[in-house]
């Protein structure tokens, strides 16, 4: 679990799983009491400078001595029906890794039609991720998927939201410049307005709401973000 500044989070998502053989904290040098909190549950308190979030889970998986590890976020909770699917999972060995279902958590609402399928649960040998933000986990072999929902406390509120958005889109545009991409108005226009469509439309947003739409739109602004972050960039601008 890599944590920073989460006192308000991080007892929950630790208690949530103390069915775990081991609990192992990687921590960004928090300043509040997140790190007097996570040790009420696990001595495996680590704490490393963070530069990106890969780094910063590769650090703690190379720690890790179990053959299954599951990645969790201090504002994240396993339900008990997802406990006992993870532990038969984990018993059957039918595949090296399973996606988890991710309602994203909006105005004191789960939002079901905004919801990602993420790699979290993996076998331990030959696992690594890569990536600045929004980090890819490899695993060899075949992925599976479970059914019951991980709990996440994704935003704090919209202005907590719009900040996140706001930093994931520097990293964005950092590895788009690494990889020769150039921000051009057909992107600064197109790329947006299809995100808001594709969230709000396809995906079924418009079913949740005016939470929904909040979502989508603010959404769609990382990505126009995103862009106008990789322009700055590529003039040399920050």
């Amino acid at each position: 679990m890599p944590t920073y500044n989460e006192e308000a989070y991080v007892e929950a998502a630790l208690r949530s799983v103390q069915f775990a053989d081991e609990i192992i904290v990687i921590d960004s040098f928090s300043t509040d009491q997140t790190i007097e909190l996570a040790k009420r549950f696990t001595p495996n308190i680590l704490q490393r400078t963070f530069d990106n979030f890969s780094n910063q889970k590769n650090y703690a998986l190379e720690k890790a001595t179990g053959d299954w590890v599951l990645f969790l976020d201090a504002d994240e909770r396993i339900t008990y029906p997802l406990q006992i699917e993870i532990q038969k999972a984990i018993e059957s060995d039918k595949y090296t890794g399973y996606k988890l279902s991710f309602p994203h958590f909006f105005m004191n609402r789960f939002l079901y039609h905004h919801s990602s399928d993420v790699l979290r649960l993996v076998k331990r040998e030959g696992t690594r991720y890569s990536g600045l933000v929004h980090e890819k986990l490899t695993v060899q072999g075949r992925i599976g998927k479970l059914k019951n929902p991980v709990l996440h406390f994704t935003y704090k509120g919209l202005d907590h939201y719009i900040q996140k958005r706001e930093s994931y889109a520097w990293f964005q545009a950092e590895q788009l410049m690494k990889k020769g991409k150039k921000a051009t108005l057909f992107l600064l226009f197109l790329k947006p307005a299809y995100r808001f469509f594709s969230s709000y439309f396809l995906k079924g947003g418009f079913k949740d709401g005016i939470p929904g739409l909040a979502i989508s739109t603010i959404n769609a602004y990382g990505v126009f973000s995103r862009y106008v972050k990789l322009l700055l960039l590529q003039r040399g601008l920050r």
